[in-house]
């Protein structure tokens, strides 16, 4: 029986001819990932272990994103304490405040992350990384620190679900709403440490921001990874952000999957989740026969959701129009680079004439952080990735995700909106 494609990343960086699902393997890895939360708890198992330096500091990337800026003296401590081991062990890859960024927006745009790659981070959107073609997943903080002192981490090889994506998608249908439909139709634990691989001619019809969504938030499904095939628009994304050479691997014609599914992408609707669970999905379709759904905070970012192709999407719903007047808007630019692209075609200045308030980088609100934290009672539409209770804020708040033009449409009416319901 042939290999998946995240099998044969695998195997090869096991140095194995090849491996099956359920094997236990000893992986080399070619980035280890840490953030402000994560990495402190690393760096102190790392002085437990008595481990003198890292094992290459061009491997290891440190980015403080979920309390920087510092919004507290706690919050300041930890990103002190992740700058003082960068510097000490002359660590290439931090990102300190100014050049930093949401981390997964980050690494892709620094040239960090190729096709054929093993990465762990100790953060569970880490799987983002598969939209190019990588094997990336989350781990704990520990193994983050022998991932660090070491450069390997060990796996139990998963089995796949195959993903056939064919058709367009239609007019303001986004990877966020292909990646809540498969949530909602297999559910949270659906794909419970298995690997998601997304194939068929569909893909061709997703851009690299809609595919690293949807990378994104396989772990809410429960996945081990999600991952895509490089193809033409995956070779047009590396030529423009990096010079490392890669390997690109693909499914063998007779890889074994549990199951497969296919997904017609024209036949999607604009879809979001209600509270508390990603899978409790509904369509704008369905939204529209119920009594309407009143948002106090509309949050555009995140991981998820706050690459250009976002923003722009965002921007084109609110040009022109303004948010409703006893609602928030707050729109976070993933990194700089996409900060000041988005300050180049003016998109900045349509969200502060739509009445929102924009950040610096920052993963802040997504995990109830700051920069948007809810009070008792509240309720938000938020492109980030998770509405578990408590979330954003008060355990008796509410979360609903959604992809761009949703949130933004939400903010001019002040309810769960679709843009068509503007006009658009």
């Amino acid at each position: 029986m042939g290999m998946t494609m995240t099998q044969k990343i695998l195997a090869k960086a096991a140095g194995l001819d090849e491996v099956k699902a359920g094997q236990l393997i000893m992986a080399k890895l070619d980035l280890v990932l840490g953030n402000d939360i994560t990495s402190p708890v690393a760096i102190k198992e790392l002085d437990k272990m008595k481990v003198e330096g890292v094992f290459d500091k061009d491997k290891i990337a440190l980015v403080p994103d979920h309390f920087a800026p510092n919004k507290d003296i706690k919050s300041a401590e930890h990103c002190k304490c992740v700058r003082e081991f960068a510097r000490r062990n002359e660590i290439t890859n931090y990102f300190e405040m100014g050049d930093m960024g949401i981390e997964h927006a980050l690494l892709p745009e620094k040239g960090l992350t190729v096709p054929g790659d093993v990465i762990i981070g100790a953060d569970s959107h880490t799987c983002t990384y598969g939209a190019l073609g990588a094997f990336s997943t989350g781990v704990g903080s520990t193994d983050m620190a022998a991932g660090m002192a070491t450069g390997e981490a060990w796996f139990k090889v998963p089995s796949a679900i195959k993903f056939n994506l064919i058709g367009k998608p239609s007019k303001w249908v986004s990877g966020k709403d292909v990646i809540l439909h498969i949530i909602g139709m297999i559910g949270v634990d659906g794909a419970l440490y298995r690997s998601m691989e997304f194939t068929g001619p569909g893909v061709s019809e997703l851009s690299l921001d809609d595919r690293f969504t949807i990378a994104n938030m396989a772990i809410e499904a429960g996945g081990k990874n999600g991952i895509f095939p490089v193809d033409d628009k995956t070779v047009a994304y590396l030529k423009e952000h990096t010079k490392r050479e890669y390997k690109v691997f693909e499914a063998d014609a007779d890889a074994e999957y549990d199951e497969e599914y296919t997904i017609d992408l024209s036949a999607l609707r604009p879809t979001v989740s209600f509270p508390h669970l990603p899978e409790n999905t509904h369509t704008i379709d369905e939204i529209k026969e119920m009594d309407p759904i009143k948002v106090d905070q509309v949050v555009i970012g995140s991981c998820t959701n706050g690459r250009i192709d976002d923003l722009r999407i965002a921007a084109k719903v609110l040009k022109g129009r303004h948010k409703t007047a006893d609602m928030r808007l707050i729109v976070i630019p993933a990194t700089q680079a996409v900060y000041m692209q988005a300050m180049e075609e003016g998109l900045i200045k349509t969200f502060i004439e739509a009445g929102a308030v924009v950040s610096t980088p920052t993963c802040g609100p997504c995990l109830g952080g700051y920069m948007g934290v809810l009070a008792k009672g509240e309720r938000c539409i938020s492109t980030t990735n998770r509405n578990f209770v408590g979330r954003m804020g008060h355990v008796e708040s509410e979360v609903y995700l959604a992809s761009p033009a949703v949130a933004a449409a939400s903010a001019v009416t002040g309810k769960i909106s679709c843009p068509c319901e503007l006009g658009l």
